[in-house]
């Protein structure tokens, strides 16, 4: 009867437990089932939900509703509804089968029509209207939830085959004669009773198990569908695993580990049935001996022979050696330090530790220049910027001495080629522009110089032509006047 209530009070727990931790949510339900498809408010891959409820119902199907959650081509091709048949051109995919019961359904329907979009709170500080800051709202890191799943997945995993050894040997000690014969000569109620309480507990602790378990469809992970790329975006991994998925994984592997320790305490209480504790007791010659080597004591019968001659009121001394190993620890550091000394200042053939960094430090250096250096060779005529640095200046001023002053002269007045300082332009005065024509040249004979430049130097080319002063020299050419 004792048996009967305590297992009544564990599943009472079990099912209290279970109802607070995963009541029906419809918001979490509606992230982790359909946020990947549907929009809350407007349409997306699938249809807007809002007032599908008061829709289907009007047309008179509203029992049809969840069938069509839980599979719609079912439904479309059994013919029975029509406002499936209505919806099924409205994408090229068709919508998966889906776990989903008639409760998670309305959860779900009820939380959409009682959606209404989130007003962004604001932090004011003063009067000004600039100084009012929106908050911001950190979305699901779902690579690191991926991460982290798989990491519990695995002690799940290894948890459950720690359980089933401990739970297998607990089994096969339980059928074993030495344990039967025990059982005999003990007081045979007190050990049912303990295993009875292996028993109630393990199918307790299971019972939870399996109720989260099964209250966690609320929360089922949340696969890619086919021509969903654009909606979830380059990053998106394969699985996309919500906080609320880590959580109950925590829970499981918290169980686990109750279970675990349970039955290992258990399996010991049960082998000590069978075989009794035995105090070790090590033979004195060999404790003096192991002394001896690791403390040098000198045994009790034998201290007269250190006691030294001074007393105080009546206390005498013993003159103990060192423990030989703090002697040995003391010879290792020693050692280390001559060695240490000569390897890393003498022959150097190791680098000190500033040494070391003085290395690590210009070895970074020359990996931020190079990166900065790719970086910023990425410029081309649709990311041209304006260069206003004295050094970016100058190089682009020995460049066009070097180039340019053939055709354009030194001032950039004109010769051959156009006046460049003038408000004339033939093919735009834009740096973006400028940029192009320079690496790629013209028609009208100024030549390409993509094959001599880099980005980087066409860049400062181009921002010193910009700067030119304006020079009287060639007549001014071209309709594009600079405003």
């Amino acid at each position: 009867m004792k048996r009967l209530s305590k297992i009544i009070k564990l599943t009472f727990l079990t099912i209290l437990f279970n109802t607070s931790l995963f009541a029906q949510d419809g918001e979490a339900l509606f992230k982790a089932k359909c946020n990947s498809c549907h929009l809350v408010d407007k349409a997306s891959t699938g249809p807007v939900l809002k007032g599908v409820i008061q829709k289907w119902t009007d047309a008179g199907e509203g029992d049809l509703l969840t069938e069509w959650v839980k599979n719609s081509a079912s439904l479309i091709a059994s013919g029975k509804s029509k406002m499936a048949n209505e919806i099924k051109g409205f994408s090229a995919m068709d919508m998966p089968a889906q776990t989903i019961s008639k409760e998670e359904v309305t959860a779900i329907l009820t939380y959409v029509d009682s959606y209404t979009p989130p007003v962004a709170s604001t932090t004011v500080i003063g009067t000004s209207s600039e100084n009012i800051i929106p908050e911001v709202k950190l979305a699901t890191n779902y690579k690191e939830n991926l991460t982290l799943f798989y990491w519990l997945v695995l002690t799940i995993s290894l948890l459950l085959v720690a359980i089933s050894i401990l739970l297998t040997s607990v089994l096969n000690l339980a059928k074993s004669d030495k344990f039967k014969k025990r059982i005999e000569q003990k007081n045979e109620n007190e050990n049912k009773s303990k295993f009875d309480g292996l028993n109630t507990t393990i199918i307790a602790l299971i019972a939870v198990l399996g109720l989260i378990m099964f209250g966690n469809n609320s929360y089922a992970l949340t696969f890619m569908q086919a021509g969903e790329a654009e909606l979830a975006g380059e990053n998106m991994p394969w699985l996309k695993v919500e906080n609320s998925d880590l959580y109950i994984l925590i829970t499981i592997n918290i169980i686990l580990l109750f279970i675990l320790l349970y039955v290992r305490n258990m399996f010991k209480e049960l082998l000590g049935l069978i075989i009794p504790k035995q105090e070790k007791v090590i033979a004195p010659k060999k404790l003096l001996k192991l002394n001896k080597i690791i403390n040098d004591i000198v045994p009790i019968e034998e201290e007269h022979t250190i006691l030294m001659h001074h007393e105080y009121d009546g206390i005498r001394e013993l003159d103990n050696n060192l423990p030989p190993w703090w002697v040995w620890g003391f010879v290792a550091t020693i050692i280390f330090a001559i060695v240490y000394l000569l390897n890393n200042h003498i022959f150097k053939i190791t680098d000190s530790q500033v040494t070391a960094y003085e290395k690590e430090m210009k070895r970074s250096e020359k990996e931020v220049k190079a990166y900065l250096t790719k970086m910023s060779m990425n410029v081309d005529e649709t990311s041209a910027t304006l260069m206003t640095s004295t050094d970016d200046l100058s190089s682009g001023k020995t460049l066009f001495e070097t180039n340019c002053v053939t055709c354009h002269n030194a001032k950039g007045e004109g010769n051959i080629g156009p006046n460049l300082t003038d408000k004339n332009w033939i093919y735009g005065f834009d740096i973006k522009e400028v940029f192009k024509t320079i690496k790629t040249g013209t028609p009208n004979g100024m030549p390409e110089h993509n094959s001599k430049f880099n980005p980087i130097q066409i860049q400062q080319v181009a921002s010193y032509v910009l700067t030119l002063p304006s020079t009287k020299g060639k007549e001014a050419q071209g309709e594009i006047i600079e405003k």
